[in-house]
């Protein structure tokens, strides 16, 4: 069996202490979370008391300064009992080191410490309507008005929409492409601001998903995050890290995936034998395996270039569309195995396998990342 190497002991002794946690206050409420259509802000609480969130934040602003290692953990262990509700990693690992990175010290020092400890809950608002994966062509508007920005425009597919209580809206601060796209935090009880229906998805039942509407929303400059103009470039500067992010929870799905199989198939009888004794299903199952330990190898890599600060924009893009286009082949595979019963919800291989499906579009399209890879290799043309 490979054997990851990537880890220390303290880091596994913080993944014994997150599979208890997940083990007694996410996997017995899930459930539930997926028919509320998103989970409980006493969750985020607790995530934050068990040390759960924002894992790199540093001591000055209430956070445990620990390693990226440590919110890969808290990823791994929610993939592999098949929790995709709690939106601990977009605002532990996307939304808190835009406003590390860029944010004034005044909103470092109001924000921070709340999101570490679960009070607050971020989210960050890329996509608009019309725009997609093209970040450039922002519609949604922030026009300066003496000390405040009006905000006008609307956006659609935000992770954490419903709960959110900031949110870093990208906004078109001027009419250039690129250079005119800003970062600027919106508080949830703005007025002006209204949180739109919780989209009904094929998966991930449990994670809230919205769309969010601004009617000429006045905030502080104060509360742009970075430069004006700079926005585009922050938010390629990001990107990587959330495509990692999309790489280790699919690497960790189907290796449970694969687990959850070979149970089955060794339990399940059929024409007098048990599925594991036929030699299609051997061979089936040492595909998946094989192939997903070569993923885990390549996802693993990726994650150590990263605590080196050595993955750019092009290694981030492989591990994005490889691992999640590898995992629902290697998914459908095991779903098949579980004949009718794969099929059900009831069963985690379903959830999975439905909940898969986002990781191909989520962080850009896996069309988006074969033209950054191509681009990289042959130039524009």
């Amino acid at each position: 069996m490979f054997e990851r190497d990537l880890y220390s002991s303290d880091h596994e002794v913080f993944r014994d202490s997150v599979r208890k946690f997940i083990a007694d206050k996410v996997t017995p409420f899930h459930e539930q979370w997926e028919k509320d259509g998103q989970i409980s802000r006493e969750a985020w609480l607790q995530a934050g008391e068990q040390g759960l969130l924002c894992a790199t934040i540093p001591e000055e602003y209430g956070g445990p300064a620990a390693d990226f290692l440590y919110s890969a953990v808290v990823l791994e262990e929610l993939a592999r009992v098949g929790a995709m509700g709690p939106g601990f990693a977009l605002h532990s690992d996307i939304v808190a080191p835009y406003l590390l990175k860029y944010a004034s010290e005044d909103l470092k020092q109001k924000w921070l410490p709340k999101m570490v400890t679960g009070e607050i809950i971020g989210a960050i608002a890329m996509t608009d309507p019309s725009g997609g994966s093209d970040l450039a062509n922002l519609k949604t508007k922030a026009v300066r008005d003496g000390d405040d920005y009006v905000i006008s425009g609307q956006k659609v597919f935000i992770t954490n929409g419903q709960t959110a209580d900031i949110v870093i809206v990208a906004c078109r601060t001027s009419d250039e492409r690129a250079k005119g796209v800003s970062l600027i935090l919106v508080e949830a009880d703005r007025a002006g601001f209204k949180k739109g229906r919780n989209l009904e998805k094929i998966g991930w039942k449990a994670q809230d998903t919205s769309e969010l509407f601004f009617d000429e929303v006045r905030v502080p400059v104060s509360n742009i995050v970075g430069i004006e103009g700079n926005g585009f470039v922050q938010l390629m500067e990001q990107l990587p890290q959330e495509r990692l992010l999309q790489g280790i929870r699919c690497a960790s799905v189907i290796e449970a995936g694969l687990e959850w199989t070979v149970d089955y198939v060794r339990d399940r009888q059929a024409f007098g034998k048990t599925v594991a004794s036929f030699q299609n299903t051997r061979f089936k199952l040492a595909e998946v395996h094989s192939k997903s330990t070569m993923m885990r190898v390549f996802v693993d890599r990726c994650i150590a270039m990263h605590l080196e600060g050595k993955l750019d924009a092009n290694d981030a893009a492989m591990c994005k569309m490889l691992s999640s286009e590898l995992m629902m082949e290697l998914l459908d595979e095991c779903l098949q195995l579980f004949g009718g019963y794969g099929y059900m919800w009831e069963y985690p291989i379903a959830r999975a396998w439905a909940d898969g499906r986002q990781s191909r579009l989520a962080g850009g399209t896996g069309e988006i990342m074969r033209e950054i890879i191509g681009r990289e290799l042959v130039g524009r043309g």
